[in-house]
Order: C-alpha cells, then structure tokens, then sequence
C-alpha cells in the first residue's frame, strides 16, 4: 500500500534530518518562533463555508499536477482571491514539497499555514513551528488514540493548531476520543487512493457541533461546494483541482460562490 511505502520513507528521512540538526536545535527554534495566526480561528466563524487552499506540485496518484509551480505565488493568489487558510504540502519524494516552502510563503502572505505532512514523530511538530507553521495535520490512519493525544499537547505547547484527519469511522473515534477540536475528513483513501464525497456526509452526523469540520479531496465544483456545506461542513481543503487550473483566482472564487 502506498500509505505504508510513504510512512517508511518518511522514517528513513527523519533519522538523516535527525543527524543532521539536533532535536535541541529545532527546539529552541520552535519556541523562538513568532507568534502563530489563529488557523482554528480563521476556520471557525459562522456563516460562509471557508477555503484552506493547497499548495500543492504533484500526487503519488497522479504525479506533477502543475509543472509551472512557483508557490510564493501561487500562496499570494490565494490569499487575494478569498482562501482563509493555505495547506503547504512538505513532502519532497512523493509531493515534490519541501519544508522552506512554508518559511517563503509565511513572508509573503498573512494567512495562517498548515503543515500538510506524515508526522510520525514529535520532532517534525516543533520542526513545523520553526519553519513557520500555524497548524499541523495528523492523520489518524498512521496513529493510534494515545499519540493523537499525546501530539495534540506537544502542538498546544508550542501554540500550534492541529487538523485530524480520518477516514473511517474507526479513525474518527479515535480522534475524537483524543480531544481533536479541528476534525478534518479525507475523502480519499490511502490505502487505494480512490474518492468520494460520500464519506464526509457519512461520518459528519457522529461528530460533535462544536467541533469544525473540513473536508478534504475530490471537491471540483461550487456544486461540491454547496452540497458539504449543507451537510454542516465548515471548511473545504482543496489542492488538486485550484493546482490544475490556468486561472487559480477565477477557480478560487467559482469555489467560494464569488465568480
């Protein structure tokens, strides 16, 4: 399975970086960071759905998704056009991402940013803090309850907001269980990489009405759009269908209802 293939990259990685720049390091960088954005705050206001917007170059399912990828500018166009929020792929072997993304973008825009990653480990939750992050995601098909739990509290030391994403009914217990206040869906499976809308309307019912709800993968079209957002969804995260557009700014509002 790819989400297996992509977990065990992602440890042979973390002990290189490990090597190469202490824990004590990133540390002290974390907690020297300027102050974060409110990413949960910028999701939760009543009224209109909110945009997380993605940048994104490539998929393991799909490979380069945009070959002119310039994300500092990409990042602006989102934030002119309307988005709340930016989702910063940092994966470099199957996204094509890349940690010093999120540093750039930071500088260029005032939006707060998630860091879209496999976090497997506490040390890329404070690597995330001192490379500029506002948020994390963690996603529950990699963890058990007691590391959620356990990575929510390390992240509220450091003032970072958690995204907790799951897929399966099995995986939002567990995170509810945990304390995740920022529950995210993923349409998609990890497993297959197969999408449907479905699951957000699924497993919205079991979550708490206090808790805001994103839905992220496979929405295309402000009928998309409209459908999650009657269903008590409260943020959309799109990556894939703003990165194949020629005219970001026109998908963005055509998304949001603004076109």
């Amino acid at each position: 399975m790819i989400l297996d293939e992509i977990i065990a990259n992602k440890k042979q990685e973390l002990a290189e970086t490990k090597r190469q720049v202490p824990f004590s390091d990133i540390k002290s960088k974390a907690f020297g960071a300027e102050p974060t954005r409110g990413f949960g705050k910028a999701l939760s206001s009543a009224g209109d759905i909110r945009l997380i917007a993605e940048v994104k170059k490539a998929s393991p399912s799909q490979g380069v998704i945009r070959e002119d990828f310039e994300p500092v500018t990409i990042a602006q166009t989102y934030e002119e056009s309307g988005a709340s929020c930016l989702s910063v792929l940092t994966d470099n072997k199957f996204f094509q991402g890349n940690l010093g993304y999120l540093a750039r973008i930071r500088q260029a825009i005032n939006l707060p940013l998630l860091r879209k990653d496999f976090i497997i480990d506490e040390y890329q939750i404070h690597e995330a803090r001192a490379a500029g992050a506002d948020a994390i995601l963690l996603i529950a098909a990699c963890m058990e309850k007691q590391q959620i739990e356990d990575y929510l509290g390390i992240a509220k030391q450091l003032g970072l907001d958690v995204l907790v994403e799951s897929h399966t009914y099995k995986e939002l217990d567990a995170s509810l269980r945990a304390g995740a206040t920022l529950v995210g869906i993923n349409n998609r499976d990890l497993t297959t990489f197969s999408v449907s809308l479905q699951t957000t309307l699924d497993l919205i019912n079991d979550i708490p009405d206090d808790r805001t709800v994103v839905s992220e993968s496979g929405i295309k079209t402000r009928d998309d759009v409209v459908k999650l957002h009657l269903a008590g969804v409260d943020a959309i995260l799109v990556g894939e269908s703003l990165m194949r557009e020629k005219n970001i700014e026109r998908k963005v509002k055509e998304l949001l209802g603004k076109g």
